[in-house]
């Protein structure tokens, strides 16, 4: 009695602590959403003609020879040469004449940075409250500078946050060490306090403004939506069912003494994952950009499986050459974003910006393809022209042949005649 009873409180133990190994070794189809795919790939020259300014806005003066900015086509993996780009995008960078080119910031391109400052400055609280956010998300309540520089962009934060953002939020932020001219130096961002107002997730934020709206507080939980014809197992099937069952667990909760293998842990981990895309601009984020963050935020090495794991919470697209997780929660079924952030302003001036070079480039083509098709019809007509007067002139010699044949024979007639 007393070995069956120990043999069932084994049991009940490995049942908890080792959750996630099981559903480790659950098989989750990966399938393709066309619909977020097409999304991803819409970006596609909003990434490279970013990537393509950077180079030159990073530069001394803002200014760089045409030919040294072509020998770094292949570092921003562009698939075209650098001349052949600025004359498809005209408006982003102005290209002085030979003999030595040089690149510099249009003057649409001048505006844009203007007003990007502008918005940028306005929604200074919100940047600020995101920024203290994954501070607070981390273990340590802080971050290593240079992990944010590579993710800033992600987030909607400034190039020159360390100058234009956190000195103003002295309350929350706090600058240890030095990160240098380029923010790569072994420099850490702090939180200098804690605020309960910001720790609260999206999920939770959401569950309390329905309690506003019916007077009763939902439990918090996540959003699924998974894509049509989609099929889990069974046994999946159950294993979701059973987890989605198990508390909330916020990414800013303290999480000391949580076992890495107990289902609360898997509640956490997909907490986290869904509050840094949620605090991203398009609600979406390279796999490796999230990754650079597994020593703070407490993710293991393989915490984009957990990506797969729950393919009603999250997508992962492998376009572009890279793993881009996206929150599904936040794009229609057409692929569309529909929980659109302030910071998504600049990325749609960016893009007009572009669409206006372009269409100017296009027009120019066209005027060009007229003007060459009018040449061509013109010296077609003149060489119609010069072939019906060769063709006269050849008949008129012709005729003046015949006549002298014909004399000829006459002459030689008569004097056979005459003979």
């Amino acid at each position: 009695m007393l070995l069956r009873a120990a043999a069932a409180a084994v049991a009940h133990r490995l049942l908890v602590i080792h959750p996630v190994r099981r559903i480790a070794s659950l098989k989750v189809p990966w399938r393709r959403d066309e619909a977020l795919d097409a999304s991803i790939n819409r970006d596609r020259r909003f990434r490279l003609a970013s990537r393509l300014v950077r180079e030159v806005l990073l530069s001394p003066d803002r200014r760089l020879l045409l030919r040294y900015l072509a020998k770094r086509r292949e570092r921003i993996r562009l698939p075209v040469h650098v001349q052949t780009f600025l004359r498809r995008y005209p408006t982003l960078l102005s290209v002085s004449p030979p003999p030595d080119p040089v690149a510099s910031p249009s003057p649409q391109l001048l505006s844009f940075l203007e007003s990007a400052s502008r918005l940028q400055a306005t929604h200074s609280p919100l940047l600020a409250s995101r920024l203290a956010k994954l501070l607070m998300i981390s273990s340590t309540r802080a971050l290593p500078v240079a992990k944010i520089a590579a993710a800033k962009r992600d987030f909607g934060l400034p190039d020159d946050f360390l100058v234009s953002l956190v000195p103003r939020y002295p309350d929350l932020f706090r600058l240890v060490g030095d990160p240098g001219p380029d923010a790569s130096g072994a420099a850490f961002l702090e939180l200098a306090s804690w605020d309960d107002r910001l720790a609260k997730s999206v999920i939770e934020l959401r569950a309390d403004r329905e309690a506003d709206v019916v007077g009763i507080r939902p439990r918090p939980n996540f959003t699924v939506k998974l894509p049509k014809g989609f099929y889990l197992k069974k046994e999946m099937r159950d294993w979701v069912r059973d987890w989605f069952e198990l508390p909330y667990v916020s990414p800013y909760a303290d999480t000391f003494g949580l076992h890495p293998a107990s289902p609360e842990a898997e509640k956490r981990l997909i907490g986290v994952l869904h509050e840094v895309l949620s605090l991203s601009v398009e609600r979406r984020m390279a796999v490796p950009i999230i990754g650079k963050f597994c020593e703070e935020f407490k993710l293991s090495n393989a915490f984009s499986n957990a990506f797969t794991r729950h393919p009603g919470i999250f997508y992962v697209s492998l376009k572009g050459g890279i793993k881009t997780v996206v929150l599904r929660e936040a794009y229609d079924e057409n692929g569309v974003l529909v929980d659109r952030d302030p910071m998504i302003e600049l990325k749609e001036r960016f893009m007009a910006i572009m669409d206006e070079g372009h269409r100017k480039y296009l027009e120019d083509l066209r005027r060009k393809n007229e003007m060459l098709q009018k040449e061509r019809e013109s010296a077609t007509h003149k060489g119609t022209n010069v072939a019906k007067n060769i063709e006269e002139e050849s008949m008129d010699e012709s005729e003046e042949d015949e006549d002298k044949e014909y004399d000829f024979a006459q002459v030689d007639s008569e004097g056979r005649e005459l003979l």
